[in-house]
């Protein structure tokens, strides 16, 4: 924080740490240096819910939709979040195409004083400031360790005054999180590192062997959240279950609800509407409601033969969204229209490239070619 280092001697920090197994003693002390220079909140009640995912998983923007259940049913939850850092949005880009993220902590705390929530960018509140500094040099080396990931996490938790917290932790052969034993460990971490500060985590593994939702980029995961929220018919299955779910576990964790009950709770709030006016008055508190814009330039990648999908390969998907201008270009990403074991007609549409220049569409359309097993089709 006092810029006593270079990017070079913090890119080497950061690769050492990654290198070396990860030491609950040693991740609590970096956890404890992280929130210690920086502002700190604290808010009335007993019970401040938080929730997070630890990423890897494209499209899957639970957040906004979560924050609006759980706001709706009473709970206080001052969410911070982070930019993208190796992905191609992350949940505040995708907010700031429907609000204002940059709140200073004043705004934050009329925001969560008058609707019980907020969904802010965590680099503009001073939470956990050095945080934002070695995330700055992990986006340009593409590294995500575990342990700079739960210092990072909870780091930020504990700042902004959270004392209950559900993880999301999706798991797939191309998700950042490989195995289920590879979620275990890392759900031991957090609770260990967690326990040190009082914080009650609640790790939950979730099913990441494919995108969760349609969109893949700000704009586009918006308008799905948004989809989901307003109960549009076409809104996205999935993306409305695994939200239901994930905020059920918190209404449950934040006892609000009973053992069980927290999933109808999450979907009775979603049905009347009371979730999609909660992340409305949200938006208005922040600085006003916007609607998503739509990219001008589109592309369509169709089905190269019949049969179906066998396999859709996370990581390349995430390319290909940030080869069409994700995150930096607002409206760029992709569409993906398949779903794991859909069956597919030759020449019917795969994926839909979205971009706002002409040159970066066709970037990404050259990396579809020269991968074709980014959505992997087989006979029937």
């Amino acid at each position: 924080m006092a810029e006593r280092y270079s990017d070079v001697q913090l890119a080497a920090f950061i690769t050492a740490f990654a290198s070396q197994p990860p030491d609950v003693a040693e991740v609590t002390s970096l956890t404890r240096a992280m929130v210690e220079v920086g502002d700190r909140l604290a808010w009335p009640g007993d019970v401040i819910v938080d929730k997070h995912c630890v990423g890897g998983l494209p499209a899957n923007r639970t957040t906004p939709i979560v924050v609006a259940i759980a706001a709706a049913a009473g709970l206080t939850i001052p969410k911070t979040s982070s930019r993208a850092i190796t992905s191609p949005a992350g949940t505040a880009d995708t907010m700031e195409t429907m609000a204002p993220v940059d709140l200073d902590l004043a705004a934050m705390r009329r925001v969560v004083d008058r609707e019980g929530g907020c969904i802010v960018w965590g680099g503009s509140v001073a939470l956990s400031p050095a945080d934002d500094i070695l995330i700055r040099v992990e986006r340009t080396l593409d590294l995500d360790s575990d342990a700079q990931l739960v210092a990072s996490v909870l780091s930020k938790k504990l700042a902004a005054g959270a004392n209950h917290v559900l993880l999301d932790l999706p798991v797939g052969p191309t998700a950042k999180i490989r195995t289920a034993q590879g979620a275990e460990e890392l759900g031991r971490q957090l609770i260990a590192v967690g326990a040190r500060f009082g914080l009650k985590v609640h790790p939950m593994v979730t099913d990441g062997t494919q995108p969760v939702g349609r969109g893949i980029g700000p704009a586009l995961e918006a308008r799905d959240v948004l989809a989901v929220l307003r109960s549009d018919p076409d809104a996205p299955a999935d993306l409305r279950a695994r939200a239901v779910t994930l905020a059920g576990a918190l209404l449950e964790l934040g006892g609000g609800e009973g053992a069980g009950g927290g999933i109808a709770r999450a979907a009775e709030l979603l049905d009347n509407g009371r979730a999609l006016a909660k992340f409305m008055a949200i938006c208005d508190a922040q600085g006003g409601f916007r609607e998503p814009q739509t990219a001008p330039l589109t592309q369509v990648i169709a089905a190269p033969r019949s049969g179906r999908v066998a396999a859709i390969d996370n990581r390349l998907l995430s390319r290909l969204a940030k080869l069409a201008g994700a995150p930096q270009a607002k409206t760029a990403g992709v569409d993906l229209h398949v779903k794991l074991e859909d069956p597919v007609e030759r020449g019917a549409p795969l994926i839909t490239l979205h971009g706002e220049s002409r040159g970066e569409i066709e970037y990404a359309r050259a990396f579809a070619d020269t991968n074709p097993d980014i959505v992997r089709i087989v006979p029937r």
